[in-house]
């Protein structure tokens, strides 16, 4: 079978772990060398890439805050370096939070929306610099159900929510202005099970929240994301595809 993303490179951001490292792996086995960003996941980055070199994919772990000026230009200048071309940019990096609004701090408010929000539009702006050269390329932005509706089927806070929220319409906006060459979707997990430990009261609770009466898989979000970046989306662009077991029809 071929593969989809034979030739192309991809930039995980927050790829050290969960939801990020589904999405590398994924690429990674549709053909696509990697970039793999972490800020403090630096193992798990890297095991990342060892991952992705048994599937015959060239990898390299960067070091960045995206919510950093400074340190994205440093990141996309390695890219450069390193491949000479992006082709496709995950948008994955974040910060949950749950702290109720009376106890939500102005250091707590800058840290998620400075990753989450800030994070997203300065890696978008860069990769679209160095796509716009190309006359191709695609951007995915994982958004959220928090950024979509204030009752998601799971307890959340307003900033971030409000991060999510400007994720959707930054994902509507840059397609506007990218288009036609470079094509910008954002994919909003509902309750996914990303990090080992949770109890199975945890998971039958939160899977009652859902339609279908499960949690989520990483895999689930990685395949929706490997479908937006492919050509089998090629008519898609400005689009947030809600992967959440129905839980906002409850």
């Amino acid at each position: 079978m071929a593969r989809r993303f034979s030739g192309k490179v991809a930039l995980v951001t927050g790829a050290g772990r969960g939801l990020g490292r589904a999405i590398a792996m994924a690429l990674a086995q549709d053909g696509a060398s990697l970039v793999l960003n972490y800020h403090q996941s630096d193992r798990g980055a890297r095991e990342a890439a060892e991952d992705a070199a048994r599937y015959g994919q060239r990898a390299v772990a960067i070091r960045a805050d995206v919510s950093r000026a400074s340190e994205v230009r440093g990141l996309f200048e390695e890219v450069q370096r390193t491949f000479g071309r992006l082709d496709i940019l995950v948008n994955n990096a974040g910060v949950f939070s749950r702290v109720p609004l009376l106890e939500v701090t102005e250091t707590l408010w800058d840290e998620v929306l400075g990753v989450n929000l800030k994070g997203t539009f300065l890696c978008a702006q860069a990769a679209a610099r160095m796509m716009m050269t190309q006359q191709a390329g695609v951007i995915i932005n994982l958004a959220s159900g928090g950024g979509l509706s204030p009752r998601p089927g799971y307890e959340t806070s307003a900033p971030y929510s409000a991060s999510k929220a400007g994720v959707v319409m930054l994902t509507r906006r840059l397609a506007l202005e990218l288009a036609p060459h470079i094509r910008v979707n954002a994919v909003a997990p509902g309750i996914i099970e990303s990090r080992p430990g949770w109890s199975e009261e945890s998971r039958k609770r939160l899977g009652a929240a859902t339609l279908l009466g499960r949690l989520g898989a990483p895999e689930t979000i990685a395949n929706a994301v490997v479908f937006l970046a492919s050509d089998d989306a090629a008519s898609i662009t400005g689009h947030t595809l809600n992967v959440d077991g129905g839980a906002m029809l409850r």
